[in-house]
């Protein structure tokens, strides 16, 4: 599902759309499953597949936190030499 937020600020949920050209089954499989990875449901998924503690769990959200954090300082600072050569 496609999570966006609306004007008012109210989360909506869309679900996701592969348009299937003439006969081309298997481009739309290739599609939907792009889509799918992209959205983190296999990600969800196998992480729900078993119980995770509290413990754990806060643990792995400071994990992904840190590793978000560290990939925008990377995008800025390529965005600033970037801008640097011009």
């Amino acid at each position: 599902m496609v999570v966006s937020l609306s004007s008012n600020n109210e989360l909506q949920l869309r679900p996701l759309e592969v348009v299937v050209d003439g006969d081309n089954v298997e481009r739309a499989i290739k599609a939907l499953k792009r889509k799918v990875a992209q959205e983190g449901v296999y990600k969800e998924l196998k992480r729900r597949r078993f119980y995770e503690k509290p413990s754990v769990k806060r643990k792995r959200k400071q994990r992904e936190a840190e590793r978000r954090r560290r990939k925008e300082r990377r995008r800025a600072l390529r965005a600033r030499s970037r801008s640097k050569k011009r």
